[in-house]
């Protein structure tokens, strides 16, 4: 029962800080015949009402659950299949009290939900079955799972982001109303929070490595992440077993110490007079991956003797339009030759102290810093489609390697193979990242709105720490230039660099709405720029702690659910008075609905961006605009080279052609 509990109570998100012991009373006073319902513990599973009465020394003691609820909510979704586990399985007595908003203006539930838990306990392979669909809508599949998750999908022929039925097929294969979706579990969350024990704070930018030994060689390290000032939270990817994690080699590792209790250590007491406890440094901290619980793990650090008035995050040059210092040229040109020349040197200046900050290692930063990282997500099947596209298209022009790193979390099985197919035959390297939205952070519902979040809110944590730079790029572009220009471009200090958007096209100007109201009155001059394609300086931005400005701000403003409504866009185009933007040349992002067709020749990528004069389908759009004599290769042509590669390798798309998206990913 405790685990059920645990389980319940976690899941459903309550959290009571002081018990309801009037519960009785309160019943009666709301409670009716009609809407109160109550259930003895179940002889057998699935009984009813009228044969749910048994003695109470049948159930678990003189345990009793009673619960209110409105019928019509998301919470009464989740709980519907505990509350059988509980009276069927568990002989626990219930008490339902049904409490339904009287006036709606809208019917509330926007979706089917099923919790995979099942009453017969003998299933080993528990699953969610949805049966009597409706058949003229798209429908949409999420997993909602406990935070410690990673769940991917294994194994599907059809489009989770877009179940349809038409006049052909209804299900997996011809004459068929059955679909399969096959989702595993890859790996679990190792979550928590990190803390000065002598000034009580947490030590944001602090670098952690998950390790497989107790030792601290960083070659050994199977995740890294950072400490986030928000609770100094924390997550690494492990699967179970016995982990250590130790603070990652760097600035951080030179000016802080792990500590432990002295109970859990061999090694000389220091008695650390602000805590009033005996503390030890240790090189490495056990974790202990042994449940599917939400466990946190707290670690307690402290500057080492000599070192405690040293900053973490040092002090840096202003990032103001109005002052270049000498140190943004420098930075150009060390990235130009690899930090390892810099290091070797001696070098001073802003991008050598943030090199020895931000990197695990002079060798492999060298390395990783002579490709080009470019970072882009997708869902479903049609933007998968788009996204093979872009990823060639930018293979074929650029002049340097090129690492494409993909976020995982809505990828299709079929997608990945096909990236690594292509990453053998055209000579790129593909990684796959993910991450999950910590439960502290406001959460958004819509999926469109998930992934917006995830292009933006974590960029400073969703990346290995010596990967100091990454190109965003959305899926439905096509890139005309060569990336490396990008790359060693110098964005003057600045955390990122951000394309405005196009005012060439007088015709759409009016639905610009930031140049009127209040987006004009904030931004006081300062251009709005497109999400669409983004340049971000990790080093910077992690110097900078931009990760943690964006996600408080964020969760200032997501108070309002109108606010925000380009979350991707919206965010960093707000926070540009405290995380300046550099604005890259227009060329760089050419989109038809903002900008002019005589602007169309100098453009180095071309974006699908919505048309707010009327609607085209993204195919239709991708056909016609990526066209013509000012491409090598059209989007037909590029798509046929695709085509022709997934056949050689015997790569199966699904049972129909991607052709359409309930959605948008990219901004614009």
């Amino acid at each position: 029962l405790l685990d059920v509990t645990v389980v319940a109570s976690a899941f459903l998100g309550l959290y009571v800080k002081t018990p309801r012991t009037d519960i009785d009373s309160e019943i009666l006073q709301v409670g009716t015949h009609e809407s109160l319902v109550e259930f003895g513990a179940a002889v057998t599973a699935g009984a009813g009402a009228q044969d749910a009465a048994t003695s109470k020394d049948q159930s678990l003691g003189t345990v009793a659950v009673t619960l209110v609820l409105d019928p019509l909510t998301e919470a009464a979704q989740r709980v519907a299949p505990l509350l059988l586990v509980l009276r069927d399985q568990l002989k626990v007595p219930l008490r339902l009290l049904l409490l339904p908003e009287m006036e709606y203006s809208e019917f509330p539930l926007q979706k089917f939900y099923r919790y995979v838990v099942t009453s017969d306990l003998s299933d080993v392979a528990p699953r969610a079955v949805f049966r009597d669909l409706p058949k003229h809508q798209i429908l949409t599949m999420r997993m909602d799972v406990p935070e410690p998750w990673n769940v991917q999908s294994s194994w599907t022929l059809q489009d989770v982001d877009n179940l349809r039925c038409d006049d052909v097929i209804c299900g997996d294969e011809p004459g068929s109303t059955v679909t399969t979706i096959e989702y595993s579990l890859k790996s679990l969350v190792v979550g928590g929070q990190c803390y000065d024990v002598v000034f009580h704070h947490p030590p944001n930018g602090l670098q952690l490595s998950l390790l497989s030994s107790s030792t601290a060689a960083n070659t050994d390290a199977i995740s890294d992440t950072l400490v986030m000032q928000n609770l100094g939270y924390f997550q690494l990817q492990a699967q179970p077993g016995v982990w250590q994690i130790a603070l990652a080699s760097g600035r951080g590792r030179d000016l802080f110490e792990l500590l432990t209790d002295q109970a859990d250590s061999s090694h000389p007491v220091v008695k650390d007079e602000e805590e009033e406890a005996s503390l030890v440094p240790v090189s490495s901290h056990p974790v202990l991956v042994t449940t599917f619980y939400d466990t946190v793990t707290q670690l307690r650090v402290r500057k080492k003797r000599g070192m405690e008035d040293l900053q973490l995050l040092e002090d840096t040059p202003s990032t103001g339009e109005e002052q270049q210092p000498a140190s943004a040229s420098q930075t150009v040109e060390v990235q130009a030759q690899g930090p390892g020349s810099s290091v070797a040197a001696g070098g001073g200046g802003i991008f050598s102290s943030m090199s020895k900050m931000f990197s695990l290692s002079t060798n492999t930063t060298q390395q990783e810093d002579n490709k080009i990282h470019v970072f882009s997500l997708a869902t479903g099947h049609l933007y998968e489609r788009f996204l093979k596209i872009m990823m060639l298209s930018v293979v074929k022009r650029s002049s340097m390697p090129v690492k494409f790193w993909l976020f995982e979390n809505f990828l299709s099985p079929t997608f990945k193979e096909s990236a690594e197919a292509m990453a053998q035959a055209y000579g790129f390297e593909v990684a796959f990242v993910t991450y999950k939205w910590p439960s502290w952070l406001r959460q958004q519902t819509s999926k469109q709105r998930i992934i917006w979040g995830y292009k933006i809110l974590f960029l400073d944590v969703l990346f290995p720490l010596n990967v100091n730079k990454v190109i965003y790029v959305d899926s439905d572009q096509t890139v005309r230039g060569d990336l490396a220009e990008l790359w060693k471009m110098d964005l003057k200090g600045k955390p990122y660099g951000y394309t405005p958007f196009c005012s060439s096209r007088k015709e759409t100007l009016g639905y610009q709405f930031w140049r009127q109201g209040y987006w004009k009155d904030h931004l006081r001059g300062k251009p709005y720029h497109i999400s669409a394609l983004y340049v971000v300086d990790l080093l910077r931005f992690r110097q900078m702690a931009v990760g943690d400005q964006l996600r408080a701000l964020y969760d200032q403003l997501s108070r309002d659910p109108n606010s925000l409504a380009n979350l991707d866009q919206d965010l960093p185009n707000y926070a540009q008075h405290m995380v300046p933007i550099f604005s890259l040349p227009q060329e760089w992002l050419w989109c038809e609905s903002w900008c002019s067709d005589d602007t169309k020749a100098k453009a180095k990528t071309i974006d699908l961006c919505n048309n707010p004069m009327h609607k085209e389908p993204k195919l239709d759009m991708a056909k016609r605009v990526i066209s013509g004599a000012l491409f090598k290769e059209g989007w037909n042509e590029l798509d046929e080279e695709i085509r022709e590669l997934e056949h050689r390798h015997k790569i199966t798309a699904g049972s129909r052609e991607a052709t359409t998206a309930s959605f948008s990913v990219g901004g614009g």
